[in-house]
């Protein structure tokens, strides 16, 4: 049995000896397979290789062309191998070079055994004075700092949400939401019992007029609101935008949500919580500021529902342990946090910017300091389908259909996330992506 990369091989030493010239139109991939007696899946495989090599392309409905082979380096190493080599464009973890160094450095003043004996131990929601006040100066935003007696924490980002979740509404009720959403918010209101209700959004966000509207059509206990860079669409709240939902809170006496865990991205915003801070409860967390494996999360609740969020984290067993706080206190005052948020800030413009090159000729959307990418593919393009010919690639990305509440929304569509991946493996990922995206879900298909 032939390998694909053998018979890729073969056709690149054409190409390269001119024997298959610039703009000449391969074979389809049935034709191919016949030719080289190889099956289907093993042409398609081929196909895939010469493109993410450089020495073709495809266009949708004309076929697959031979590109000008001058200069196309040695093969890098396949993205369509094994999934332990698997280009992870659904999670995101922002990753920078000096954050471990840094993060180390911090660590050290909490080793001697008289000051680490005590914090070994778990504490409660409210954490420490000490903790409280950090974590008042690392949430703060433009001109706003949250008081910190209001700052609770959970163990993660997402038990904040939880807890807070269950704090501000009840089995049965309805929970306004984005109608594209964070995907583990529909996770958490169907373990709660939670009905989400679709919100209309504009090229400004959430629009206030639709709670308004859902309000009327049958309460809402509480509306989730991701302001800045909404995740998947990097979407920013104007300040009248803002001005505008927090008079709607207060005439319909519903409390909002603030999802602000990207929102260090843009720290020179003030939040939601500064115009409505009685009617908000702000959460984030520690690991996208700092590193994935560093879980901390925060809630800064208004004194009306702060028992609430309190309580929940005790029952769902999502209060922290005592380290954490301390380490998280001791990077702040540091300036730890400082740093690894400017270079975190950078580093999502740079990986936007490679974005641009390999996507720009596609219909997008992002912002300039957003570690995400919003994809409206081509026809014929699906999302599903694109997502399984990534899959096949070693590349994974995230289909509309995981935001979308209620009504299907942007079935063409998909999302990325730019910050796990070292920069040279995504730029190499986008390529095949953008290559893939050309060519026609038809023929890749076929077996």
């Amino acid at each position: 049995m032939k390998d694909y990369r053998s018979v890729a091989d073969a056709v690149a030493a054409e190409i390269r000896a001119g024997r298959l010239r610039t703009g000449e139109r391969l074979p389809t991939q049935r034709e191919f397979a016949r030719q080289y007696g190889i099956a289907n899946s093993t042409a398609t495989r081929v196909y895939q290789e010469l493109a993410r090599r450089g020495f073709t392309e495809g266009h949708v409905g004309r076929g697959t062309f031979v590109r000008d082979a001058s200069g196309v380096a040695a093969p890098a190493p396949a993205l369509s191998e094994p999934a332990d080599s698997r280009v992870d464009l659904e999670l995101n973890y922002p990753v920078v070079p000096e954050q471990a160094e840094l993060l180390a450095a911090g660590l050290g003043k909490l080793l001697s055994p008289g000051r680490l004996e005590p914090v070994l131990r778990p504490v409660g929601a409210a954490g420490t004075r000490a903790a409280r006040d950090g974590a008042a100066d690392l949430l703060a935003r433009g001109d706003w700092r949250p008081d910190p007696e209001r700052i609770l924490f959970a163990g993660s980002g997402r038990q904040a949400i939880s807890a807070v979740v269950a704090a501000v509404t009840r089995p049965g009720a309805r929970l306004g939401v984005e109608e594209l959403t964070y995907p583990v918010l529909k996770a958490i209101a169907t373990r709660l019992g939670v009905t989400l209700v679709p919100l209309a959004m504009d090229e400004a966000g959430l629009i206030p007029e639709a709670v308004e509207e859902a309000h009327r059509a049958g309460p809402l206990h509480a509306v989730y609101v991701q302001p800045v860079l909404h995740n998947p669409l990097s979407l920013t709240m104007p300040a009248d935008r803002l001005d505008r939902l927090a008079d709607v809170l207060l005439t319909c006496g519903i409390h909002a949500i603030e999802d602000a865990v990207w929102a260090f991205l843009r720290d020179d915003l003030p939040p939601l919580a500064s115009r409505a801070p009685e009617r908000t409860v702000l959460v984030d967390s520690l690991s996208k500021r700092l590193s994935p494996g560093l879980s901390l999360g925060f809630a800064v609740a208004p004194a009306a529902v702060s028992g609430g969020v309190a309580a929940a984290l005790r029952s769902g067993g999502w209060t922290p342990m005592g380290f954490p706080l301390e380490a998280m206190a001791q990077w702040q005052a540091d300036g730890v946090v400082e740093t690894l948020v400017r270079a975190k800030q950078r580093q999502a413009v740079e990986r936007q910017e490679i974005a641009q090159r390999h996507l720009g000729d596609f219909v997008t959307r992002s912002a300039p300091g957003s570690y995400y990418r919003w994809w409206e593919l081509p026809r014929p393009w699906r999302a599903d389908t694109f997502v399984a010919a990534a899959a096949r690639h070693g590349i994974a990305v995230t289909p509309a259909a995981a935001f979308s509440v209620g009504r299907h929304r942007g079935s063409h569509a998909i999302r990325l996330g730019l910050a796990s991946p070292a920069e040279e493996t995504l730029s190499r990922a986008l390529a095949t992506l953008a290559d893939l995206a050309r060519s026609a879900p038809d023929d890749l298909a076929q077996d």
